[in-house]
């Protein structure tokens, strides 16, 4: 790895500055972490390889969804910006998994990614400590001190050699990244800006293991040539609350007059131009080579892996509010440009549709997410972090809050201070990061709502009063949203001690209350959190009945009915969550020797040794480490504690 000294040493090579932490790139993982830096008092500097496609949105614009709506929730709660410019730059929101319990209910919002991108640029700018600038970064700098590597800075093409205590790399899908459609293959990134040269060959010198991955985005068509009426109307919701938290308690909801989507199906014609044109699709003739996502297949890949499906459900999104782009979500494509012509156009509204711009696959290298500890820097080069889809990731929501924490850690890095880590039980943030750098990804991972074992406590309703306590003490949460946040948090405590503590007789109106709502009346007295267990019941209905009733913010409301009716499940959860962390805060030392532990089982030993597991919880869900195994390691532990404690 070169040194800052032997970069100078270049033609054209120049020494351009000194900061504490250097970002590079700018998309939603780079303008969390160079924000969450900045704040912390930190001279920053991010790069981007264009300063006009900051925070872009490449593809899809919307923000939250399943398990994502509580990502950014959870951004917003310790003090990242993404949520305040969604709600900033929405033109529909909406509350999915209304159907289901409050565990999974997920706020999404359609976005504005003209108006989402400018804002973004316009607080980086704004923002003190921070300097953005464009340029492509090509090198990693490193010091090796008796073998080992600390970062000491990076070299741009044009041979700037920037000095930083700290480096966080949020390079995206721009990693020697290339753009496929049919037999068409070229060098490119997302957008059709220029793909990164160089920074994928210097991490690989550096020891850290790359992988290839692959995703897509559909086409846009110009809403001038669609026609609307033959398609199922999806109105956006206004009784939902703001992603964030500040403008929650401010009182903002979502605008009344939003932007409609569109929901279509596909024909039996657009299985058969799909089918008929396999032959020419790169996923099948092997001109793809990267590892493609899971949870978002193409529309190729939909007609061959489900064939027992007769159509799939495409949706059709606006791109801003001063465009007639539409996106088409459930399209996604990398077949030849006249065959994306015949697929759209099979489809109902679609006949004489104008594609603006066409869908394409693309292909670029990331890292192997085990090579990171928890706090997303480097086990091979210290004070080297990384975030966002160079981890293996997908989604912007799960790059923005990679990049939060990255910027958090490396702050932290730089001031001599721990890493802050959020478990499993605080954070679907907690699990996302847990489950890259503890298992890995073979393919772009993505959030889900089932991958969180506490999702009862993990709501998005709750996680300001799961997380803003650590904001607050980063300095990301100021004193005055603080003492708006403790207030909500009092306001929910007294709200369900009066529910609990206010019985109420047996009455004529108690009667005929119960009986409008299909309940049972009581036989004798109860308690309005009682009464409010009933799952017919809600909070709004005891209204008539409730002699001491205050006004409250809908926030409240909502937390207290969740606590009151969930009570006997969250405990249980809380038994689980308590147990859990018995195992997570058991530390384990980076020196121990795993192949000599005696008793441990081969492959346990192997995983073990290349995993290098940060404590008991996190070697307990290393795949190939059993129950037993765990046990042995508890022995050996109390042992070696023991011996040391006798010297």
């Amino acid at each position: 790895m070169t040194t800052i000294s032997q970069a100078l040493k270049r033609e054209f090579a120049y020494e351009a500055g000194n900061y504490d932490v250097l970002v590079v790139g700018a998309g939603h993982a780079g303008c969390e972490a160079a924000l969450a830096a900045a704040r912390q008092g930190l001279s920053t500097i991010l790069f981007s390889l264009n300063l006009d496609s900051l925070a872009n949105m490449p593809c899809n614009p919307s923000i939250g969804g399943t398990a994502k709506g509580q990502l950014v929730r959870e951004i917003d709660a310790l003090g990242g910006q993404m949520g305040i410019v969604a709600d900033l730059t929405a033109i529909q929101m909406r509350m999915l998994n209304r159907s289901k319990g409050p565990a999974v209910f997920s706020p999404r919002a359609q976005i504005d990614r003209r108006k989402y991108s400018g804002m973004m640029k316009e607080i980086l700018e704004k923002e003190p400590n921070l300097f953005i600038r464009q340029g492509e970064i090509t090198e990693i700098l490193c010091e090796n001190d008796d073998g080992k590597m600390t970062v000491s800075g990076a070299m741009t093409r044009t041979g700037a050699v920037y000095s930083a205590s700290s480096v966080i790399v949020c390079s995206g899908t721009y990693m020697e990244s290339r753009v496929i459609m049919g037999e068409v293959v070229y060098e490119s990134g997302p957008d059709g800006l220029f793909p990164s040269h160089g920074l994928s060959g210097s991490l690989a010198a550096a020891g850290i293991p790359l992988q290839r991955f692959k995703t897509g985005t559909p086409v846009r068509l110009n809403a001038r040539y669609v026609d609307f009426s033959k398609m199922e109307k999806q109105e956006g919701e206004t009784d939902i609350p703001p992603f964030s938290f500040a403008h929650e308690m401010a009182g903002i909801r979502p605008p009344q007059n939003q932007t409609p989507c569109w929901t279509i199906w596909t024909t039996p014609r657009t299985r058969e131009v799909v089918n008929g044109n396999l032959d020419r699709s790169p996923l099948y003739s092997g001109v793809i080579e990267g590892t493609g996502p899971r949870y978002c297949p193409s529309i190729e890949d939909k007609f061959v892996k489900f064939k027992d499906k007769e159509r799939h459900q495409v949706f059709v999104e606006p791109m801003g509010s001063d465009t007639c782009e539409m996106y088409l979500q459930g399209m996604s494509t990398s077949m030849p440009e006249e065959v994306q012509v015949q697929i759209v156009q099979s489809m109902p509204g679609l006949e004489h549709a104008h594609i603006q711009r066409s869908a394409y696959a693309i292909e670029y290298d990331c890292i192997d997410p085990t090579s990171m500890f928890p706090s997303l820097e480097s086990r091979h080069i210290s004070g080297l972090f990384t975030a966002g889809q160079i981890n293996g990731s997908s989604g912007y929501e799960e790059a923005a809050a990679q990049g939060l924490m990255a910027g958090i850690n490396a702050a932290k890095y730089v001031q001599g201070k721990p890493p802050l880590i959020l478990d499993r039980s605080e954070a679907y943030i907690g699990v996302l990061i847990d489950d890259l750098v503890t298992k890995g990804t073979s393919e772009p991972y993505r959030m889900m709502t089932s991958r969180a074992e506490y999702r009862l406590f993990l709501r998005q309703d709750n996680a300001d009063e799961r997380l803003t306590e650590y904001g607050h003490q980063l300095g990301l949460i100021s004193d005055g949203r603080y003492a708006l946040f403790l207030s909500k948090k009092n306001a929910v405590i007294a709200e369900e001690k009066r529910l609990r503590a206010t019985y109420l007789p047996p009455s004529d109106k108690m009667k005929a209350l119960m009986e409008s709502l299909g309940s049972t009346p009581p036989p004798s007295g109860i308690s309005l959190a009682e009464l409010l267990k009933r799952p017919e019941l809600h909070y709004a209905d005891l209204a008539s009945v409730d002699p001491d009733r205050k006004p409250l913010e809908e926030s409240v409301v909502f937390a207290v009915e969740v606590n009151i009716k969930y009570e006997g499940y969250m405990r249980l959860e809380q038994d689980r969550i308590n147990k859990f962390k018995t195992l997570e805060h058991r530390s384990l030392p980076q020196d121990l020797p795993y192949p000599e532990v005696t008793g441990l089982r081969l492959e346990a030993r192997q995983k073990l040794a290349a995993h290098r597991p940060v404590s008991i919880g996190q070697a307990s869900r290393i795949s190939g480490v059993s129950p037993s195994d765990i046990a042995v390691l508890l022995v050996y532990l109390e042992a070696r504690r023991r011996r040391e404690g006798s010297l």
